[in-house]
């Protein structure tokens, strides 16, 4: 532990240059591709450290790769620092308040997620540098996680290549190593052209692309019942053809999204949609358009990693909150609607299934949860989708999750939005880089550790290949 001390005391001693990183990028909320603000403020820190930045990566202006060092086992580190739109809040605010209207907001925590990222890379690399040791870092700054799907563009061009292990956590509301892997999804735009004529005078002159785009989602929620029970078919409507019911609708514009726990699985049930919406063009007499967006891999777990991890974030131990801290968390949990408590109650249930029935209690009612959630690492895919899977398709892939947010709190809601800037959120971003830069370390002392992932990474690929399903057309674009 002597060794990974200086790791926890550097970070306690710099954290306050990361979570500024965290805030500035929080004050600054950015959506999909158009990230400059969060790339310069990550960019600067990283070059002030002395890693060479390579900009524009994979046709991405605010995609990037700092690197440090050139020799030795190659570690890397993923950040993500894209928001959502239309969740703008007022920090540390109690009720649902927007900064602006509609503007955009940190509702997953990819804020803390860049800076943590970061702070993790820089300690390793301060404790090379104090100890000569030969190795390289690799900091994967990565647009688009909530939609567009940067990692897979960025895996498509073999960005990821030739790294020995890759690194990367998520903020949350426990501590945890993510063991599940997740669905695949593809995102996909269907386009229906038809044309316009008065609805009453000459309805048998018009053809309906808004009939056209009802009829393929009536299809689609037919073909509900012969997918998969793990499948996930989401549609929305981007275009109704205008606001007046007395003309023929001439355009309709709808985006799927289509996931399922394989993209191969992900890709049969997007060939049986295409049939359904080429179906409804050709009852309807419309033009049908089909445009990708992006699509996302499943996640590759491993163990192997997993296990050094978790050691990891025993050895850091729990997260020391204030009492003025469980305070202000305590007046989020109690702004949640009883079916969010009734979930939150089953999660800590299942997670937390050992504890006496005493001690569950007392985790369940916690406004913050520290207790570390008991190791477990299973092939399934959790009910949710990130690129992080096509990162992980290219190298043996860890991640954890940090508390960062009020017990029962749910991701994407104006209280992640409102508690990220808090103190909360900043031990856990601090608590997070302390566990991957540790984790960081054990694979640069141990080769053997590495060959073991790189064995059991080859062993759940089965001599699978990774394949990226986005047409090779197909631009990340705004």
């Amino acid at each position: 532990m002597s060794n990974k001390q200086d790791i926890i005391d550097f970070l306690d001693q710099n954290q306050g240059k990361f979570i500024d990183v965290s805030d500035k990028i929080w004050d600054n909320p950015e959506i999909r591709f158009e990230l400059k603000e969060s790339a310069d403020t990550l960019i600067e820190v990283l070059s002030s450290e002395g890693f060479s930045v390579e900009r524009n990566v994979a046709e991405m202006k605010d995609a990037f790769i700092a690197t440090y060092g050139s020799e030795g086992p190659v570690i890397g580190f993923l950040a993500e620092y894209d928001a959502l739109s239309n969740l703008s809040q007022v920090a540390d605010e109690l009720t649902k308040k927007p900064i602006k209207e509609g503007a955009y907001g940190h509702a997953c925590g990819h804020n803390a997620l860049g800076a943590g990222s970061l702070a993790a890379a820089v300690a390793i690399k301060e404790y090379m540098n104090k100890n000569n040791m030969k190795a390289t870092i690799k900091f994967f700054g990565c647009p688009a996680e909530e939609s567009g799907s940067g990692k897979a563009f960025m895996a498509r061009e073999g960005v990821f290549k030739g790294v020995d292990s890759l690194i990367t956590w998520h903020p949350w509301t426990e501590n945890k190593i993510w063991g599940t892997s997740s669905l695949a999804n593809f995102q996909v735009y269907f386009n229906f052209k038809g044309v316009s004529a008065h609805a009453a005078s000459a309805p048998h002159l018009g053809r309906s692309a808004l009939d056209a785009a009802e009829l393929m989602n009536i299809g689609v929620n037919y073909l509900r019942e012969h997918i998969i029970d793990e499948a996930r078919v989401h549609y929305a409507y981007l275009d109704v053809g205008g606001q007046s019911p007395n003309v023929v609708q001439p355009t309709s514009s709808l985006l799927y999204f289509i996931r399922a726990p394989k993209s191969q699985q992900v890709k049969e049930i997007y060939d049986r949609i295409v049939k359904i919406a080429q179906g409804a063009a050709l009852m309807t007499e419309t033009e049908l358009e089909i445009k990708w967006d992006s699509a996302c891999s499943e996640y590759i777990i491993n163990d192997v990693l997993g296990k050094v991890m978790y050691e990891n974030m025993e050895l850091v131990g729990e997260i020391d909150y204030t009492d003025e801290e469980v305070n202000y968390a305590k007046k989020y949990v109690d702004t949640l609607d009883s079916v969010s408590i009734l979930n939150h109650e089953k999660t800590m249930k299942n997670y937390f299934n050992g504890l006496p029935a005493q001690e569950l209690e007392s985790v369940i009612k916690a406004p913050l949860i520290k207790k570390l959630v008991p190791y477990s690492m299973i092939d399934k895919a959790l009910p949710g989708s990130t690129d992080v899977g096509d990162a992980s398709f290219n190298a043996p892939t860890v991640q954890l999750t940090a508390a960062c947010y009020p017990a029962g709190t749910a991701p994407h809601s104006w209280q992640w939005v409102a508690t990220g800037k808090s103190s909360i959120l900043h031990k856990g971003l601090i608590y997070a880089a302390k566990v991957m830069a540790m984790t960081a370390l054990d694979l640069l002392e141990s080769p053997e550790t590495i060959n073991k992932a790189k064995e059991e990474f080859d062993e759940r690929l089965g001599g699978q290949s990774y394949q990226n399903y986005i047409p090779l057309d197909v631009k990340p674009v705004q």
